[in-house]
């Protein structure tokens, strides 16, 4: 344990020490083995993650900059280290804090605005434990703010425990940042830099407003007082012949009671704060990847409905015989589920894209029954017509056709990206939501001008 933090004498006649020592050595110990539990849980799920042969090269290129974090983050778990954020806005002394804690000058301090660009880090150490890495950041409120203020929480999201810095009583923008970085569940300890500033009465009021105003966000005992940097103080002295004198001297840097908070931390929940941190992060890339992989596949699903309307458009706007245009349309839509299923990841027999068509149509019997009316009215139209008359009438089936298969194969995707279920709404919302997003006269006139250059490309490419 370090000289900065507390010792304690044996008295003489005190038999109650060693048994206090005994039972503090038995819960550190306990607490190391579930820290080192928490570990373990924390680096399988990571190593779910990076491992996860279902995530396609596309979705980790997209990913690629989370994926690098989540191999720092593995090995920072394997290494038994522990990060330190630093935050604050600009000249509150954060950089002079980091340096007080490492007994040396190793993170640039400047009076000029914005000296931190970006992040840095050190190893701490004082730390007997070792391994344990502070890290400064630029800056809430320095110039490119939204940027800079993007990468320190950024920085948050890989920290264990957080160092939120200021030098008097909260400013909207600093209340505001706070928020923002409480958000992401790591601990805080909020440091009142330049302590040295106030007497002991203003010292005193200025704790009492700032517990009032983080309350919720901050426990008390997480709110420290520090001079990291303080200010020299002029002296006045008489000398030997009864002169008055005046001087200046280094007031002495005062992080104790940090350092103390810190260590009391680091102690008793390093270990879990690591684990906690890598869990959190695996968390939040997992819902990334999930939102991604959603993504890709609602691309993907978009350009294949695409393709079977194409498909089944233009060979019902083709096909001149009545019952084979109704089949063709019906191993079309079957086709094309089973498609979105494997694209899914959720994989369908033909029996079951069936059965899931069926339940569609009967939510859309109404649409389902003027487009057969059109389709056969029209079939028999262009087996009695010839020439253009036969085009117009194909085409006009084709659109319906067209329309048909693009409400079942979004009402499919919903189905699917749900977990092959319909979750609250059932089927009858989830097809008339479906509907309402489409605007039905918009759809057809594109699908007929579609199916027309598709028809124009073939016969021009039979007359070449």
């Amino acid at each position: 344990m370090p000289s900065w933090f507390s010792t304690t004498e044996k008295s003489d006649g005190d038999d109650t020490l060693p048994a206090k020592l005994e039972n503090e050595g038995a819960e550190s110990i306990d607490s190391d083995n579930k820290g080192d539990s928490n570990i373990d849980l924390a680096k399988e799920s990571l190593s779910q993650l990076l491992d996860d042969s279902r995530v396609p090269d596309s979705v980790r290129n997209v990913l690629r900059e989370e994926y690098k974090q989540l191999r720092v983050m593995m090995e920072k778990l394997e290494n038994g280290h522990l990060h330190i954020a630093v935050f604050g806005r600009v000249s509150v002394g954060k950089s002079s804090v980091l340096n007080a804690l490492l007994g040396k000058q190793a993170f640039s301090v400047s009076i000029l605005h914005g000296e931190t660009k970006t992040e840095g880090i050190e190893e701490w150490q004082e730390v007997d434990a070792g391994g344990v890495y502070l890290i400064d950041t630029p800056g809430i409120n320095e110039i490119d703010g939204e940027e800079r203020e993007r990468l320190a929480h950024e920085v948050a999201s890989r920290s264990d425990l957080l160092l939120f810095v200021i030098d008097s009583d909260l400013t909207d923008v600093e209340l505001n940042a706070l928020k923002l970085v409480a958000a992401t569940n790591r601990p805080i300890i909020l440091v009142v830099n330049k302590a040295d500033q106030y007497n002991e009465d203003e010292v005193l009021q200025l704790r009492t407003i700032i517990r009032k105003r983080v309350k919720g966000l901050i426990s008390p005992e997480n709110i420290v007082f520090s001079a990291a940097s303080p200010s020299k103080q002029t002296v006045i002295y008489v000398d030997d012949d009864g002169n008055e004198k005046e001087t200046v001297r280094q007031r002495p840097v005062d992080i104790i009671s940090l350092k103390s908070r810190l260590w009391d931390i680091i102690e008793a929940e390093g270990k879990t704060l690591s684990a906690l941190n890598a869990s959190l992060f695996a968390g939040n890339l997992s819902e990334q990847l999930g939102d991604k992989l959603l993504e890709t596949r609602k691309q993907v699903g978009e350009d294949t409905i695409h393709m079977y309307c194409i498909g089944k458009g233009v060979a019902v706007a083709l096909n001149p015989i009545p019952v084979a245009d109704l089949l063709a349309a019906a191993a079309i839509d079957v086709s094309m589920v089973i498609h979105l299923s494997k694209i899914y990841g959720l994989p369908m027999s033909k029996s079951e894209a069936g059965d899931l068509i069926k339940t569609i149509a009967a939510q859309m019997l109404v649409l389902y029954a003027t487009f057969w009316a059109i389709h056969l009215a029209s079939s028999a139209l262009k087996i009695g017509t010839v020439g253009f008359s036969t085009v117009v009438t194909g085409v006009a089936q084709g659109a319906v056709a067209w329309y048909s298969t693009l409400v079942v194969g979004r009402v499919a995707e919903e189905y699917l990206a749900k977990g092959k279920s319909w979750g609250e709404t059932g089927p009858k919302l989830t097809v008339q939501s479906i509907l309402d997003s489409l605007d039905r006269d918009s759809v057809m006139s594109d699908a007929k001008e579609e199916i027309v250059q598709y028809l124009k490309g073939k016969n021009k490419g039979k007359t070449t």
